[in-house]
């Protein structure tokens, strides 16, 4: 019976951290690393121009989804962002950029 209630306990802390709104910093964290790999997927464009097709173009966009991941925990705009990735030519879509800052944050603690 006790294991039941922990075992409840962790699911309803990990429900609880899939909706909650990242913090500013993890926002701001967030639009560095996607804004990196924008510039780079626009900078280095010939490498990317066929989309999941290209390494360089796969392992860029597997890295970014994971450090997106690793920063603001399991979001599905950022899922729907890889898929967009992979799609070649949308690739040149600053689409990593334009998803994350969609993505709403924590409102400041009031005073």
């Amino acid at each position: 019976m006790q294991t039941s209630l922990i075992a409840r306990a962790v699911v309803s802390r990990s429900a609880a951290k899939l909706h909650a709104r990242p913090t500013r910093r993890q926002k701001r964290i967030a639009l560095v690393v996607a804004g990196v790999a924008d510039l780079l997927q626009l900078a280095l464009a010939p490498l990317f121009a066929e989309g999941a097709l290209s390494p360089f173009d796969l392992g860029l966009d597997v890295l970014t989804a994971a450090a997106l991941f690793g920063v603001l925990g399991w979001r599905w705009q950022t899922a729907l962002a890889l898929g967009v990735e992979l799609v070649p030519g949308l690739a040149l879509f600053p689409s990593w950029t334009a998803v994350i800052a969609t993505i709403p944050t924590e409102e400041p603690p009031q005073p």
